[in-house]
């Protein structure tokens, strides 16, 4: 069921069943949200550039980066699920583990959420995260650079890169990232969960994948307003510098340099396309996920 692939995983963990259906699954649902999307998070890159929103190409050539984009979604959402999915299992089994040997687990229904799952929830969605991300940053900094008409080609922005910065180069901005998803996740993944079982708890059954999907939109809302000024030092340090061309040194450069330069207010540059791109990507990336995810157990895919 949806409730027991979500709020209290399956325990086969020696099983590779959950693992594979967790990347198919996070593979769908990435692809699907980053294409469909795509042209809210070009607006929203271009409003964060240093050199300003019609300088980077106003509304023209939207949908440029897509091929990056696409490419990285995939796989990206493979890992960011499969890692997800897999250290919160072994992590709830644990503690489950722990509670029976102390006689603790049968003081509450299997279902009862606690302080202790969100925290789970939280470390598995960081640990997600930190996967996703060796797949993410560099497709990221591609595409922006792209977005932002900085490059006119995939092999134009790689080329260039490639002969200024070396491979590291790529992993431009990767802590930022970080500093900007690990929080965006513990916010958006310990809420998303529970909505899920409060609704579930509701309605006595486990959710369906288009209340999953409410559930992964007002969570994702919430954590994207709430970080933006991360996602603006990422945007900042990825496309290489301020409108002088001085590169930034880190986040809390870019915090420094912004709030004395431009204004507090400009860290908040784009909430409304980044709130409006989540809201809606996580309405589609959680059901998308979730349906996937039923569509697979009923194929015997999944072991119930």
């Amino acid at each position: 069921s949806t409730q027991s692939t979500w709020g209290s995983s399956p325990t086969h963990a020696s099983s590779f069943m959950p693992l594979l259906s967790s990347l198919a699954a996070g593979a769908a649902a990435g692809a699907a949200v980053d294409v469909a999307l795509f042209p809210l998070d070009t607006i929203k890159t271009r409003l964060q550039s240093a050199t300003g929103f019609f300088k980077s190409g106003g509304f023209r050539g939207i949908y440029s980066g897509l091929s990056v984009a696409a490419l990285g979604s995939a796989p990206g959402s493979a890992l960011f699920f499969a890692t997800y999915d897999t250290c919160k299992r072994l992590l709830l089994q644990h503690r489950r583990d722990v509670e029976r040997g102390r006689g603790a687990a049968a003081d509450r229904p299997d279902d009862a959420l606690t302080p202790v799952d969100s925290v789970v929830h939280g470390v598995a969605a960081s640990a997600g995260e930190m996967a996703a991300c060796l797949v993410r940053v560099p497709t990221e900094t591609l595409k922006q650079r792209m977005q932002a008409k900085l490059d006119q080609s995939v092999f134009a922005a790689v080329d260039r890169i490639r002969r200024t910065s070396g491979l590291r180069g790529f992993y431009t901005g990767y802590t930022t990232t970080l500093l900007r998803e690990i929080p965006f996740s513990l916010i958006q993944f310990p809420l998303w969960e529970r909505l899920k079982n409060r609704w579930s708890a509701r309605q006595g059954r486990a959710v369906d994948p288009w209340q999953t999907a409410v559930c992964g939109s007002v969570a994702g809302s919430i954590a994207a307003a709430a970080t933006t000024p991360f996602d603006v030092a990422k945007t900042r340090i990825m496309l290489g510098g301020d409108a002088a061309g001085v590169p930034y040194r880190g986040t809390t450069d870019v915090f420094l340099r912004v709030c004395r330069t431009e204004g507090w207010r400009v860290l908040f540059r784009g909430i409304v396309p980044r709130v409006t791109w989540i809201g809606i990507g996580g309405f589609v990336f959680f059901g998308s996920y979730d349906a996937c995810v039923q569509l697979l157990a009923l194929q015997h895919v999944v072991v119930p």
